[in-house]
């Protein structure tokens, strides 16, 4: 009698397409190398108990098997900021005995002239990034409109992103600018000032776009009118610079700069003008660079804490990378640094 065929044994495959994945999304399951979301899990696991899969003992031992390496890709000019990001992840990195790949984008859309060559540039680092043997990739990018690439990329691999404005709350970190501006905002009304101007960041930014929203909730708090000054190119002194040259000084008594360098462009270009804070108008920042306390005056400004920021990032992605289950939201909140530069409004206002 001829040989009864041997039951099929149900494959990653077979269970991928019950659960309608991929099966490279069951093989992260099954070893815990990367993340699978908590929907795709419980399909998964429904998918594995129909079927009757049982895994090879080999695929996890694959659990084992990582290399050690993990990325970072980086979108936008180096500024205070993303260097003191940079620094945090490294250390945190190195804590973890972790190697670091880092990748450094430093185009955006406003050097793109409509062909958008920096999507072009992220979606190349990643792929270079996807092509290696990284454990997880971090993402720290200013810029909305590349959330399609990151979760192309998220498929793969487990990926925590650094940003203001998080699509989902489950792995991302970030400062929280809205809170920072809010609170100097108030800062300048406490000390009694009714028309405080804002000195907006790059329009692309998403950090720009909070502290101006945090900025208008505050003056809208307090019963007061707001006045941005846009414009700037970036995130440099120049731009601040060039505010003073177009201002009127009588129009406001306090000034609410987007960062610390922008607040030293202002204060240069308002002293050439004959004008100097506190005792003409008080001007706050945020960040807290560390020049910051060695401005003429020393800048009372919000400290963010980036360094930590990055470290914070790591260590989410590396629990990431462990468990295969995204951290939660995780932010850094401002801490608002009083020096000189803020004082009562000018007798004559």
């Amino acid at each position: 009698m001829p040989r009864s065929a041997a039951p099929h044994r149900p494959s990653m495959a077979d269970v991928g397409r019950t659960a309608g994945v991929s099966a490279q999304t069951v093989s992260r399951f099954v070893t815990g190398t990367g993340y699978v979301s908590a929907a795709t899990r419980s399909r998964i696991a429904a998918a594995v108990e129909e079927l009757g899969y049982r895994p090879h003992r080999g695929a996890r031992s694959l659990r084992a098997k990582r290399s050690g390496v993990i990325g970072l890709l980086s979108v936008g000019e180096l500024v205070h900021g993303s260097a003191q990001i940079l620094t945090g992840v490294s250390q945190a990195a190195r804590s973890l005995d972790q190697v670091l790949m880092i990748a450094q984008v430093d185009v955006g859309p406003e050097d793109s002239s409509g062909a958008e060559p920096w999507r072009r540039e992220v979606r190349r680092a990643l792929d270079h990034f996807l092509g290696e043997p990284v454990d997880g990739l971090l993402v720290s990018a200013s810029y909305p409109g590349i959330e399609d690439d990151l979760a192309a990329a998220r498929a793969q691999v487990p990926l925590v992103r650094l940003t203001e404005l998080p699509h989902g709350a489950e792995g991302s970190v970030g400062t929280h600018s809205f809170a920072a501006a809010l609170e100097g905002t108030r800062h300048l009304v406490a000390a009694g000032h009714r028309r405080i101007l804002h000195l907006a960041g790059p329009e692309p930014r998403n950090e720009a776009r909070e502290r101006e929203r945090g900025y208008r909730a505050a003056m809208t708090e307090a019963g007061l009118e707001p006045s941005v000054e846009g414009g700037a190119r970036d995130w440099s002194s120049e731009g601040g610079a060039r505010a003073a040259g177009r201002v009127e000084p009588g129009s406001f008594t306090g000034v609410l700069a987007a960062n610390d360098e922008i607040a030293l462009g202002f204060l240069s270009g308002m002293e050439r003008r004959g004008l100097r804070a506190p005792r003409d108008y008080s001007i706050v920042g945020v960040d807290d660079m560390p020049a910051a306390r060695y401005f003429s005056p020393p800048l009372t400004t919000l400290r963010l804490d980036f360094r930590g920021l990055g470290a914070m990032a790591v260590e989410g992605l590396h629990e990431m990378i462990g468990s295969g289950e995204a951290p939660t939201r995780r932010v850094v909140e401002p801490e608002l640094v009083v020096r000189s530069s803020v004082g009562p409004p000018p007798p004559a206002s």
